[in-house]
Formats: C-alpha cells, sequence, structure tokens
C-alpha cells in the first residue's frame, strides 16, 4: 500500500478484489497526519476517486487543517472501473437503457468489502458518523445508497447528480417526469430520516438539454425536484438541505473542485 505525503495530509492506497464486482477496485484513502483517535473521526466515501487527485483533495484538506477549520475525516476515493454506468445506478431497478444493472453488487462491495477493509486497515472499529458523496452518476449512485440504508450515514454531497435516471426515454410519448424518474420516486417512497442532510451543487452550464422548454436545463430542474420531494418529508432548506448554484459551473473537475470546500466545511467544518 503506498503512501505519500502532502504537506499535513496522508495519502494511502489500497487495492481490494471484490467478489461482488469481479475485480480489482482500487482505493484512495486521505487522512490527515497524527490521527489517533478514530472514535472522533468521520469515514466519507467518495465515487470516482480516480478524479479527486486532479480536483486537488488532498491540497485543499491540508489547507483547511492547516486552518484549524476542518474535523478529523478520513476521506476514501473510490475508483470507477470500466462497468462504471453499470455499477452506479438505483439497486434493483436499471434504468431504460439496462444500466445500474450491478447496482446491488455495488451496494455490498460498500457494506461487506470496502468499509470493513477501511475499519481493519486503519483499526476503526468505531467512527463518528459516516457519509457518501459523488459526481454526476456517482453522485446518483451515493445518494442511492445513503436512501436506502439511512441507519449507516448521516449526510450526503452531490455534485451534478444525474438524477434524470428515469424508467422511460423522454422520447416515449408515455414518459411523464413526475413518475418516470428513480430517485424521485425512492424518495417518495421513502420515510423521514431526521438525521439525514443532503448537500447538493449544480452548475448553470452542466449541460443544455431542456426536456420541458421551461428554460431551466435538466440538471437544475431534476435537482430541484428531488429537494421538493425531500421536503415534502419534512427535511428543511437550510437546516437539512445545502443548494448551491453556480453561474457557469460546467459538467466537468474543475467546477467541482471550486465547490469542495465548501462541501467539506459543510459537513465537518469547526
Amino acid at each position: 500500500m503506498p503512501m505519500e505525503k502532502i504537506r499535513n495530509i496522508l495519502k494511502e492506497g489500497m487495492s481490494l478484489n471484490s467478489v461482488y464486482l469481479g475485480r480489482i477496485v482500487q482505493v484512495d484513502v486521505y487522512l490527515p497526519e497524527g490521527l489517533v483517535d478514530m472514535r472522533e473521526t468521520s469515514l466519507l466515501l467518495i465515487n470516482d476517486g480516480q478524479d479527486l487527485e486532479q480536483m486537488g483533495l488532498a491540497g485543499i484538506l491540508a489547507d483547511l487543517y492547516g486552518r484549524g477549520m476542518l474535523l478529523p475525516l478520513l476521506c476514501v476515493g473510490i475508483h470507477a472501473g470500466a462497468a462504471r454506468k453499470m455499477e452506479y445506478g438505483t439497486a434493483g431497478l436499471t434504468d431504460y437503457q439496462g444500466w445500474g444493472a450491478q447496482a446491488d453488487a455495488y451496494t455490498r462491495f460498500i457494506f461487506e468489502e470496502l468499509i470493513p477493509a477501511v475499519r481493519r486497515q486503519y483499526r476503526a472499529p468505531q467512527l463518528r458518523d459516516k457519509a457518501f458523496a459523488g459526481f454526476s452518476l456517482g453522485a446518483l449512485s451515493a445518494l442511492d445508497i445513503v436512501w436506502r440504508h439511512p441507519q449507516e450515514f448521516v449526510r450526503a454531497g452531490l455534485f451534478s447528480g444525474s438524477f434524470w435516471w428515469r424508467v422511460k426515454d423522454k422520447s416515449d410519448p408515455e414518459y411523464d417526469e413526475a413518475t418516470d424518474r428513480i430517485m424521485h420516486q425512492e424518495v417518495r417512497k421513502g420515510d423521514y430520516y431526521p438525521w439525514l442532510k443532503f448537500f447538493f451543487e449544480c452548475g448553470t452550464e452542466d449541460e443544455k438539454e431542456d426536456r420541458n422548454h421551461n428554460g431551466v436545463i435538466d440538471s437544475i430542474d431534476d435537482t430541484m425536484d428531488l429537494i421538493g420531494e425531500l421536503e415534502a418529508k419534512g427535511y428543511q432548506r437550510e437546516r437539512d438541505i445545502r443548494y448551491l448554484e453556480i453561474a457557469g459551473g460546467r459538467h466537468e473537475v474543475a467546477t467541482w473542485a471550486r465547490v469542495l470546500p465548501e462541501f467539506l466545511l459543510w459537513g465537518w467544518g469547526k
């Protein structure tokens, strides 16, 4: 397990031979130097962990810790595999193209292989709490896992989420966005879990599509509708939900990197 030090941050690589996914899963773990008490440390799982180096996560963490602004955090970046569109999705229900067929296997990998491996490696039988974050399809996957396992998590970080995920093609004459978007239906069928908190980010240039011709791009529409479903459950803006819309923000690593510090301070700021 190679380890490197980036200022006051230790970055360590792990390779997990996943039975559920049938592949070697690469994981990058970021932790502050001198971390001792794991009972006071939060675990943050992050989909598309292969992009975190380009986002400069280590430098962002080093800066926040250096200024005494961040509580102890163990960040675990999970590298996506070649079957990303199959592993990321909503467990038990694929989209209309058949994508997400391995989402249930990915969920089992998280709970039965990854988290136990992290606990063993870092001697962390107890953690302060757990959160899951992701970007694009990785955000959809993160929210699906958090929402289906609320007893395991306290926060979800969702950047440019692919909440268009649907059971019918939008060109299908029977398509109804009120009922055919999968994550919205999941939330609608779920309960209210008062400890859960949600951070949403969208860029005004995430995409160009506007399927309902209301002058708002679909990614923002889908996110706002999803927030509406959460509000209908009893969650409240600011108290439980943080929505950040980036003017000129794109569906890209550079935009998400700009937002990471605010997300980290929202969740674990002192």
